[in-house]
């Protein structure tokens, strides 16, 4: 009897143990996560920007500063653009989402009072050289009526005032603020591949291919066509990747054509099936690789010809050098020029007065 006895009390004391130790877990969590006193602020689940619903419609742009970057978005009339391109249109989609983000971005959770704590939290002031997104709101007179620092830490929005050092969680959502880029919208040309039937190119030395491919060729069916029908193909890839260039045209930057400085150093003309041409210049510049475009109407394209002009006509689009080496390849690195045999008594040969 003694030994069941004991059996149970052991029992029963171990069940008591495992309980114990549950419950001090479940105190530990609880210290862990639940807000403490330091969390609560009078500010908890006001506006960050606690005056942007009322000077919004006022809004006459909106500076994102960075350590070492800065942008500037701008209302021209009835239009957003970038300043610093010189005013090219900024995307609807992404400035809708940040007025409806300032607008009901709240605080939440007070984190820190301490500078040095602050980077830890993407809230480093950037104008010291910090990691942080300061966000300032000018009204069209171009007084200053908003203001904050931003940053993440991981998937977590976290704010405080311009002038403080105070830190706290935000509630809300707002676009990627670090690249300039996101804002704009540099989609210009939609072909795909496999509607381009051919390509005529001017290298900078001023020699000329034409290539072409019958409908429904493969990517490398492109061949030499009349007046170059007797170049020789050193590379069908090599044929394939700038006859179809324009494809795959991925623009990084843009600015107004007028501040070229420079002499566009080649010429690649894409022709599709259905009649529409991307004429297409690429210049070197100090400030890295630049093309422009414009499409020439032609029977049924016209209407998609117009589309492009509207968004490409002025500006010029930056482009990596890697990318840029597709649209202005040296001809000799894609054919080996063929001389063409003439006649005393015959018609001199076919030439191209094609130049960049």
């Amino acid at each position: 009897m003694s030994i069941a006895l004991d059996n149970r009390r052991r029992v029963t004391v171990q069940r008591l143990s495992i309980v114990a130790a549950t419950l001090w877990v479940c105190l530990i969590l609880m210290s862990l996560f639940a807000p403490s006193t330091n969390d609560i602020s009078p500010r908890t689940g006001d506006p960050v920007l606690k005056n942007f619903s009322a000077v919004r419609g006022d809004t006459g742009s909106i500076k994102v500063t960075m350590a070492d970057e800065s942008y500037t978005l701008e209302r021209r009339g009835s239009e957003w653009v970038m300043a610093e391109t010189g005013g090219y249109p900024v995307r609807t989609d992404r400035l809708n989402t940040l007025a409806e983000g300032l607008e009901t971005l709240t605080w939440g959770a007070r984190r820190t009072d301490n500078p040095e704590r602050m980077e830890r939290l993407g809230l480093g002031d950037p104008r010291k050289g910090g990691n942080g997104v300061l966000v300032q709101v000018f009204a069209t007179n171009g007084a200053l009526t908003a203001e904050m620092i931003t940053g993440r830490r991981g998937d977590r929005l976290y704010a405080r005032d311009a002038g403080e050092d105070v830190a706290f969680r935000a509630e809300g959502e707002l676009p990627p603020l670090y690249t300039r880029q996101a804002w704009l919208d540099l989609d210009i040309v939609d072909i795909e591949d496999s509607a381009i039937s051919a390509v005529r190119l001017t290298d900078s030395s001023g020699a000329s291919i034409y290539l072409t491919r019958e409908a429904g060729g493969g990517p490398r069916s492109f061949t030499p066509a009349p007046p170059h029908q007797n170049d020789r193909l050193r590379s069908r890839l090599a044929a394939s990747t700038t006859a179809l260039a324009v494809s795959r045209l991925s623009p990084i930057d843009v600015k107004p054509q007028a501040d070229l400085t420079s002499r566009a150093v080649a010429r690649h003309i894409t022709e599709t099936y259905d009649g529409l041409e991307i004429d297409l210049r690429a210049w070197r510049e100090p400030d890295g690789h630049w093309v422009t475009l414009r499409a020439v109407e032609a029977g049924d394209a016209a209407r998609r010809a117009q589309t492009i002009n509207d968004r490409a006509e002025g500006w010029a689009f930056k482009l990596t050098e890697y990318d840029w080496q597709e649209f202005a390849p040296r001809v000799s690195s894609i054919v080996i020029k063929t001389p063409v045999p003439t006649s005393i008594d015959g018609p001199p040969p076919i030439t191209s007065d094609f130049q960049p």
